[in-house]
Order: structure tokens, then C-alpha cells, then sequence
């Protein structure tokens, strides 16, 4: 599975993935899923939260194994790895964990039906013939935190009356933090990443308040948005009798 590039003085050993779907256009589950990938990743970029680099990302595939489908998590994060400004050569369109020299940190599913596979096969996958649930899988990779959140309360009864569970890689598996959270304002911290997940009610993007999936720090602080920072800003401007608007 190599090409080699043989120059008179040297060898490069490149994998060869021409044999790998790394986009497939598939949309994703539905409004309030997409706003929710997106808020995890756009307050971490936006924010000072975690030293750079790191990588956040929704709805791309992770490889790790060169033969096989990948695994898509909605959202992912992979600290001390910075992607590639070369969209245009495939092995810098997706995650691959041999390129990268790690796995990623966190991987989050939202669930947004009961055949999503977060926390164990449903009957239409077992009909396909899958084996393993998305849960089964990070655990046999060894991405150290797994989170599932259930907004919708779809698989109420995997999930134990919890709202959002997290688990953590042991010499065992996976073993969960905490019990379960199923109240906003709750959080669990991930102390191998530097920053906690927290249940949220309030206005993103729109006027319509729901409840969210945000990272917090270790006060339980959630960590803001740019938009949520310019807000911030230009109130704090006002009460010192500056309209930010006139700057």
C-alpha cells in the first residue's frame, strides 16, 4: 500500500489512500445538530481557551486504519496538531491519524435520533451488519474522551436520564466520569484537555433560547463565543459612556 519516490540519493515512503472515501456530501442530521457542531468549534478558535495548535473540527472523517470506513464523529478535537493550508492533496482533507501522529482527544456525538449507534447498535445497523457501536469503536482506538449528548431526549434509556455522559480510555475501556449531567449548569471537567463540557440554556445565533453543549473552564465559566466576546465588549464600553458603534 506505499508509492515510492526513488531519487538518486534518497527513498520518500509516502501511503498511498487513493483507495479511501474521504467525502461522501452526506448532509447532516438537522438544524439544531449543525448550530451545535458549530458552537463547539467556533468558541475555541475564537477564544485564548487552549494554547495553540490544536485542531477542531465537525463532521469529518476520522481514519485510523489505512483499510476500512472511517468513524465520523460530529465534532472532534485533536491538541498540539495543526491542519495543512493544502486543501487540494486528499491526505489533508480529513483526519488521518498516521499523517497527524496521534489520534484526537475528545470526540462528541449529538444525538439527534435512536439509530445513531452512540451507545449501541440499533436494528437497522445490526441489519446492515455492523458490529460495533461508535462508543465501542473510540474505546478500541483509545480516543481518551468520549462524550454523548442527548438534547433531544431520544435515547433516554442508554443514557440513563442523563442529558450528556463522558467517558474516559482505562487500562479497562472506557470508564465514565461523573454520573451523568441532566441539569444546566452542571459540568465535568477533562482534566487531560484543559477544559470542561457544561450544559447551557441561552441565545445562539437567533432569539429562540435552547439548550447546548458548551465547553467550559474549571469554574464552570462557559467559554464565549466572538460574538459573545464583542457583546461583552461594547457593553463595557458603554457603561464608560463610549458608543462602541462610533469606534
Amino acid at each position: 500500500m506505499t508509492q515510492q519516490l526513488i531519487d538518486s540519493d534518497e527513498v520518500i515512503t509516502e501511503l498511498d489512500i487513493s483507495h479511501l472515501a474521504i467525502e461522501d456530501n452526506t448532509p447532516v442530521d438537522n438544524f439544531q445538530s449543525e448550530e451545535q457542531q458549530r458552537l463547539l468549534v467556533e468558541s475555541l478558535y475564537s477564544s485564548k481557551a487552549l494554547p495553540t495548535p490544536f485542531l477542531a473540527a465537525a463532521n469529518v472523517g476520522l481514519f485510523y486504519k489505512l483499510k476500512g470506513d472511517p468513524i465520523v464523529p460530529d465534532m472532534m478535537l485533536s491538541l498540539g496538531v495543526q491542519r495543512s493550508d493544502d486543501f487540494s492533496r486528499r491526505q489533508n482533507r480529513s483526519y488521518f491519524a498516521w499523517e497527524f501522529g496521534k489520534n484526537p482527544e475528545v470526540c462528541i456525538e449529538i444525538v439527534s435520533n435512536a439509530e445513531g449507534d452512540e451507545l449501541s447498535l440499533s436494528k437497522k445497523s445490526q441489519q446492515k451488519g455492523k458490529t460495533a457501536a461508535k462508543k465501542d469503536v473510540y474505546a478500541q482506538i483509545g480516543i481518551p474522551y468520549y462524550v454523548v449528548f442527548d438534547p433531544l431526549q431520544q435515547i433516554q434509556d442508554e443514557m440513563t436520564g442523563a442529558l450528556l455522559r463522558i467517558w474516559t480510555i482505562s487500562p479497562v475501556g472506557y470508564t465514565e466520569l461523573a454520573s451523568g449531567i441532566a441539569a444546566v449548569g452542571q459540568s465535568i471537567w477533562l482534566e487531560g484537555v484543559g477544559l470542561g463540557l457544561t450544559l447551557w440554556e441561552g441565545k445562539f445565533e437567533e432569539e429562540v433560547p435552547r439548550l447546548w453543549l458548551r465547553w467550559c473552564d474549571r469554574n464552570s465559566r462557559v467559554i464565549p463565543t466572538g460574538a459573545e466576546r464583542a457583546n461583552r465588549l461594547a457593553e463595557r464600553l458603554r457603561e464608560m459612556g463610549i458608543d462602541p458603534d462610533e469606534i
